[in-house]
């Protein structure tokens, strides 16, 4: 078997690819470098070219490849390499007749709880967010931001004293929402200094998050792990990383408890299941990224089927929040998707990945790009989004 030709597919704000084969295989990913699609999609062209002839099957030897015959890596790059990975991964196991899962060792778990997304610009939207998830059964609830969702325009208060109290109420607000008995994920976006999220963390014990994640930037593993050290409250950190180095570090240095790798940004499958193995072998949870489209979600399904460091799984239901505009329902862009029953998604049992873009999907939802926005503070410096 041999790659014929590897294309990117944009539809609304997703970034799809397709690798398709000489044996009439076609397989199926997604990047999710989502600020930078265009620049990503530039990057899948010249890898299609350098894959071009190859077999889809040597999955290992293409990302060693990939990530070693470029002088540089990152972001796009990493969308890139994690987008095709995925298709390749789907592409050996249609080839044999089995779920993706199954070339990773076999499910350990038939189905994977998930936290649902919540959004809303006030303390009122996000409270009944949380009590409608709950009422749709979901037991666990993410993407709270205790900023709210702001709109990005909105200037930024200069007062840690402030931000820190806002923050504090919010959790306080999510708990009361929540029950004593349901899980909350906690969001920060980065938008903390130490000495602030220091204090926050102390704070919010009592309301028991399962975890808060990304308190601080991304940027200084040894912070973070300094963070870790210092407070009882679980973090979670990794969707902006782009390599299997990064979350080695990040645990060698017990610098979270839960790490967050993203199929779609740090090398696909074999991105990720070579982090699951790292998270089994410290005792981290596993809680793949996925704040976009569904073949990120069941890439991430099959890792988790496989992974005994599985915690939970994100799941984006598609609506509209502070930085994205509303998308359609997955089940309008793939056939194959399916929603979660009582907080938990089914592992996909057929062939492959398990999804497939429906006929015409790209022409029926163009491909729209996202703008390069940025938060700022009250005095005009720009702040974390």
């Amino acid at each position: 078997m041999k790659i014929e030709s590897i294309v990117p597919v944009p539809v609304d704000r997703y970034l799809f690819v397709e690798v398709r084969t000489d044996a009439g295989i076609t397989g199926l990913g997604e990047a999710s470098a989502w600020a930078h699609h265009p620049e990503t999609a530039r990057a899948i062209r010249s890898i299609g070219e350098s894959l071009q002839g190859k077999d889809p099957r040597s999955i290992e030897r293409h990302w060693q490849f990939l990530h070693r015959a470029a002088h540089f890596r990152g972001a796009v790059l990493g969308a890139a390499i994690g987008a095709v990975d995925i298709a390749l991964w789907d592409i050996a196991a249609q080839d044999l007749g089995v779920p993706i899962h199954a070339l990773l060792g076999g499910r350990v778990r038939d189905r994977a709880r998930v936290y649902a997304h919540i959004w809303g610009s006030s303390l009122d939207e996000l409270s009944g967010g949380i009590r409608a998830a709950i009422a749709r059964g979901h037991t666990a609830v993410g993407h709270l931001s205790p900023f709210r969702d702001a709109d990005v325009a909105a200037p930024v208060s200069g007062s840690p004293t402030r931000r820190v109290a806002e923050a504090i109420e919010a959790v306080e607000a999510f708990r009361a929402a929540a029950g004593r008995d349901v899980d909350l994920c906690i969001e920060v976006h980065r938008r903390m200094s130490f000495a602030e999220a220091l204090q926050f963390l102390h704070a919010i014990g009592d309301a028991r998050p399962m975890f808060v994640e990304d308190p601080l930037t991304h940027d200084n593993i040894d912070e973070m792990a300094e963070l870790a050290a210092r407070t009882s409250v679980p973090i979670a950190t990794g969707e902006r990383y782009t390599s299997i180095w990064d979350f080695q570090m990040l645990m060698r240095r017990r610098g979270a408890e839960y790490v967050r790798p993203d199929p779609g940004i740090m090398g696909g499958i074999t991105g990720m299941r070579k982090v699951a193995v790292l998270a089994e072998a410290d005792h981290v949870g596993l809680v793949p990224h996925n704040p976009l489209g569904p073949v990120i979600t069941a890439a991430s399904l099959h890792v988790a089927a496989a992974s005994a460091a599985f915690a939970i799984q994100e799941y984006p239901e598609h609506e509209a929040g502070a930085d994205y505009f509303a998308s359609p329902p997955a089940s309008e862009i793939v056939e194959g998707a399916t929603a979660p029953v009582n907080g938990y998604l089914d592992i996909p049992r057929g062939p492959g990945l398990g999804v497939r873009l429906r006929d015409g999907v790209a022409e029926r939802f163009p491909a729209r790009v996202r703008p390069l926005r940025s938060r700022r503070l009250e005095d005009g410096a720009i702040a974390e989004l």
